[in-house]
């Protein structure tokens, strides 16, 4: 296990949540959202040389908790959608080997899915509208049930 890698997955995932946390669900200033930029902008940048480097940071690397701080931090990539697509990709070759969660992956492809202007194919991805929080529009899943996403994947 790298426990330096890991602290700092741990590290970065929580000064994510604390950005968020301070924030009021119905209106983000000017200045919050320049800190959103500022701390999601720099997680994604280092997060891009962590898997071109070394890959997804997977289960086995770092552990279930910051393998999903991982996650957290590409989920939050929006500002910079190549290096999202990139993630994507890496995470899926990480679930693939079993060393993430798929249900990680469902939320992420969503994302990157929302991002390009796509249908959802999971629905796990909502929308901020002036009263209320609503899912955004999702692909049919052609029969596959949320359950079967959160199954782990055989090897």
């Amino acid at each position: 296990m790298d426990r330096r890698l890991r602290a700092d997955l741990l590290r970065r995932a929580a000064r994510d949540q604390r950005v968020r946390a301070s924030t009021p669900q119905t209106f983000l200033s000017p200045l919050k959202a320049l800190r959103f930029v500022w701390v999601d902008g720099g997680n994604t940048a280092w997060l891009d040389r962590v898997v071109r480097r070394r890959g997804w940071p997977g289960t086995a690397l770092v552990g279930r908790d910051a393998a999903h701080a991982a996650w957290l931090l590409a989920q939050h990539a929006d500002w910079r959608r190549r290096a999202q697509r990139r993630f994507l990709r890496a995470m899926r070759e990480a679930v693939e080997r079993g060393d993430a969660d798929p249900k990680d992956l469902a939320y992420l492809e969503d994302r990157v899915r929302v991002n390009a202007g796509l249908p959802q194919r999971y629905g796990t991805q909502y929308g901020m509208w002036p009263n209320r929080m609503q899912k955004r529009a999702a692909a049919s899943t052609n029969g596959v049930a949320w359950t079967q996403i959160l199954r782990p994947m055989p090897p």
